[in-house]
């Protein structure tokens, strides 16, 4: 019997996966408890997601070099701005 591939859509939804928890531990204040820090944690784990599903769900990491880059600077754009906002609040 052969061993099942692992594929980089295996290893992308695997990250995810560890991702979520990751963000449910900081988020329930497991770990650093509710701080600034966490919640910052949250966002920049969130946005890696979205990242990370735009690249290879959405298979942006094989498209032109403008739509890349435009979605890449939208995730960096909003997620700076969500996090200088919480900040300034």
């Amino acid at each position: 019997m052969s061993r099942p591939r692992l594929t980089r859509l295996t290893v992308v939804w695997l990250v995810l996966v560890a991702a979520t928890l990751l963000s449910w531990y900081f988020g329930a204040g497991h770990g650093i408890g509710s701080s600034p820090t966490a919640t910052a944690l949250v966002l920049v784990i969130a946005f890696a997601k979205v990242r990370l599903i735009g690249l290879d769900f959405m298979e942006l990491r094989a498209a032109p070099i403008w739509l890349r880059a435009t979605f890449e600077g939208y995730c960096a754009l909003v997620c700076g701005t969500l996090l200088a906002l919480y900040f300034m609040a």
